[in-house]
C-alpha cells in the first residue's frame, strides 16, 4: 500500500533542501523533453512565448508533489513519473501566462523577470499558453503510456488533470477571482475561490502520483484530502508573502492589495492568517497518517508551502 520509511526514524536524515533540488532537476530535464516534442508543432511565433513561460522557473511544486505521491504509493520509475509530472507544470505555465496579461492582472514582473506578454507580445503569449493546455493533455497521454499504463489509467490520468485545469477547477477560479475584485469576499466564497484556482491543480498532482502506482483507495483519499488541505494552506501563504515582502523579494508586481483583491490577510488579519495556514497543515498530516501514508517528504512539503519565503 504504501512505501518509504517512517518519518520518526528519518527526521534527523532527511534534507527538504537536497530532496527539492535533487527533485527539480528531474523535473527540469522532463520539461525540456517536453517542450522537444510539443514546440515543433507550434507556430515558430509562438514558440519562444511558450519556452519562457515554461522555462522560467519557480518552486515546481506541482510536479514534485506528483513524484512524490507516486513513491508513497510504492511507485520506483522515477524517470517515467516526471515526465507524467511534468503536464502539471505545463498547466500552471499556462495559467501564469495569462494570468499576467493586460487584460487579467497586468503584471510585468514574475519570479524577478519580464513576463512572456512583455518580452514577446500580448498575442503570443495568448496563443503560446493556450497551447499549452491541449500540448499537456497529449503530452501525459505519451507519457502515461511510456510508463506502461494501462489506457485506463490513461485515460483517468487525462481526465484528472483536465477537471483541474477547467471550469470546475483553476479556469472557474480565475474567473471568481476576477469577479471578486474590488468587492469583500467572505470566508466560504474565498475558500471556495482558491479550492479551484490554487487547490484544484494542487490536489491533482497527489491524485496522478496515485493513480500512476495504482494505489488503492483509502490511500488515495489520503493523498487527495492531504492535497485539499495543503492547497488552500499555500493560498493563504502566499497572501501573506504578498502583504508582508516587498516585490524585490517576491519578485513579482503587482500586489494583491493594489489589484484589490480579497485575501486571506483582509479577512483575518497577518496572525490569524498564518495560524489558519499551520492547521491546514496539521490536517494534512493527519489525513496522511489515517490512511497509512508514510513519506517523509510528503511531510516536510506541507510544511515547506507556509514556512517558504517566496
Amino acid at each position: 500500500m504504501t512505501a518509504g520509511v517512517s518519518s520518526s526514524s528519518t527526521e534527523d536524515a532527511f534534507s527538504l533542501e537536497r530532496y527539492l533540488d535533487h527533485e527539480r532537476k528531474g523535473v527540469e530535464a522532463a520539461l525540456e523533453a517536453a517542450l522537444d516534442r510539443l514546440l515543433p508543432l507550434l507556430p515558430p511565433q509562438v514558440r519562444e512565448a511558450v519556452r519562457q513561460g515554461v522555462l522560467s522557473g519557480g518552486k515546481r511544486l506541482r510536479p514534485v508533489l506528483c513524484m512524490a505521491a507516486y513513491r508513497a504509493c510504492g511507485g520506483s520509475d522515477r524517470e517515467g513519473v516526471a515526465h507524467v509530472a511534468a503536464a502539471l507544470e505545463f498547466i500552471h505555465a499556462y495559467s501564469l501566462m495569462h494570468d499576467d496579461l493586460p487584460c487579467m492582472d497586468d503584471a510585468p514582473l514574475r519570479r524577478g523577470r519580464p513576463t512572456p506578454h512583455a518580452v514577446h507580445g500580448e498575442a503570443p503569449t495568448v496563443l503560446g499558453g493556450g497551447a499549452l493546455i491541449p500540448g499537456a493533455h497529449l503530452h501525459l497521454w505519451r507519457s502515461a503510456s511510456e510508463m506502461g499504463l494501462p489506457p485506463a489509467a490513461c485515460r483517468e490520468l487525462v481526465a484528472i488533470l483536465a477537471q483541474a485545469a477547467g471550469a470546475g477547477g483553476m479556469v472557474g477560479g480565475q474567473a471568481l477571482d476576477l469577479l471578486g475584485e474590488g468587492r469583500r469576499l467572505e470566508r466560504d466564497e474565498l475558500d471556495g475561490l482558491h479550492r479551484r484556482k490554487t487547490g484544484a491543480l494542487l490536489t491533482a498532482a497527489l491524485s496522478m502520483g496515485a493513480v500512476a502506482a495504482r494505489a488503492d483507495s483509502q490511500v488515495r483519499k489520503a493523498l487527495e484530502d492531504y492535497g485539499r488541505a495543503i492547497g488552500l494552506a499555500f493560498q493563504i501563504a502566499d497572501d501573506v508573502l504578498d502583504a508582508t515582502a516587498d516585490a524585490q523579494a517576491l519578485g513579482k508586481n503587482p500586489s494583491d492589495a493594489e489589484l484589490d483583491k480579497s485575501t486571506y490577510v483582509a479577512l483575518l488579519g497577518v496572525d490569524e492568517a498564518r495560524g489558519e495556514a499551520r492547521r491546514l497543515v496539521r490536517l494534512a498530516l493527519a489525513s496522511l497518517e489515517g490512511g497509512g501514508v508514510e513519506s517523509p517528504a510528503l511531510e516536510a512539503l506541507a510544511s515547506y508551502v507556509v514556512e517558504r519565503e517566496r
